[in-house]
């Protein structure tokens, strides 16, 4: 026999947990329902997948992260040139140059450490795909959800903005786009400030990248505007603002969740690929499109080839290990999922 069903409200937490109390033998016990929330926790807790990339990406961030502490320990940085472990033709003296001070070598022409350079390009990549990443998924579920809610002239003005956008050849975009915001703010090439110089990078990224999240929340969002709670929440005299942000948006949470878990591997190969065409946050600060672009100028050595593979293997396992945990996302939030 089921009892009176009593919402506890935890003030710590998004939706309420549910106790249930029955009659078993005489005896009543508590039962405590799980939340959708929940229900996802537990199943990607039990992924193998989720727990061994998220493992991955733990150490990853700490890696990439931690680059001011492997300095300290190391002993050497991205930026220090070491002339004297060159020959005459500026090639690392022994098998490109690793040794116990530089134990994947060191870079041809200049001496950089190229262990320091992937760290700190790998901090450089993932902090520009994070930060595009949520900027994107924010961007995009917003003008979704006001699209699908509002619908009229409103949903054809961006759809039609959608429509144009994925239109457009995004590396034409970007090879016309970044010389002009070159030279409104630097006055040309030169060499670039980090920071403004991820700033422009972001923001080529982000002219394309909240189309896929718009049309993912626009659709769910269609799905639910004419349920019960949001009639109810009209009658109650509630704004279209209020009724986005407080009743729509936290409904569809789920797939925009999605979203962003698969969108961090997506910029994280975009801004490589544009770091490879000279797009990006360019000399001297490591990037590992740069370091790609940097290999293949030497590949008549054996230093371009092992440059090209460790440097394309870190960009090749970042966009797997955060594709694969994504993966993981997706399947937790799917009730339906048999993983």
């Amino acid at each position: 026999m089921t009892g009176m069903i009593e919402p506890i409200t935890d003030p710590g937490s998004i939706e309420p947990e549910v106790v249930v109390t029955e009659t078993v033998d005489g005896k009543q016990q508590s039962v405590h329902g799980r939340s959708p929330g929940q229900m996802a926790w537990i199943r990607l807790k039990r992924d193998r997948t989720a727990r061994v990339t998220g493992a991955l990406i733990l150490g990853i961030l700490l890696a990439a992260y931690g680059v001011p502490l492997w300095t300290a320990i190391y002993g050497t940085d991205a930026y220090a040139h070491n002339p004297d472990l060159l020959d005459r033709s500026s090639v690392p003296l022994g098998f490109v140059g690793v040794s116990g001070s530089h134990w994947l070598g060191i870079l041809q022409g200049n001496g950089e450490d190229v262990l320091m350079q992937l760290l700190t390009g790998m901090r450089t990549s993932l902090t520009i795909s994070i930060i595009c990443a949520i900027l994107a998924t924010a961007i995009g579920a917003i003008i979704g959800a006001t699209a699908g809610f509002l619908g009229g002239w409103v949903d054809a003005v961006i759809n039609w903005i959608i429509d144009v956008m994925l239109s457009l050849p995004f590396l034409i975009v970007a090879l016309a786009a970044f010389p002009i915001m070159q030279e409104v703010f630097f006055g040309g090439p030169s060499e670039r400030p980090l920071i403004l110089s991820g700033l422009m990078v972001t923001g080529i990224l982000l002219i394309f990248g909240w189309v896929g999240t718009a049309r993912l929340t626009r659709g769910q969002v269609i799905s639910l505007r004419e349920r019960e709670f949001i009639e109810a929440a009209r009658a109650s005299g509630a704004g279209n603002w209020h009724i986005i942000f407080k009743q729509i948006l936290p409904n569809v949470w789920a797939p925009i969740l999605v979203s962003f878990s698969m969108a961090v591997p997506g910029f994280v190969g975009f801004q490589a690929y544009l770091a490879f065409l000279n797009i990006g946050v360019g000399h001297p600060h490591p990037d590992l499109g740069r370091l790609v672009n940097f290999a293949v100028g030497k590949m008549q050595g054996l230093n371009g080839w092992f440059l090209l593979v460790i440097s394309g293997g870190t960009i090749f396992l970042l966009v797997l290990t955060f594709n694969l945990f994504g993966d993981a996302v997706r399947d937790a939030l799917n009730p339906k999922s048999n993983r």
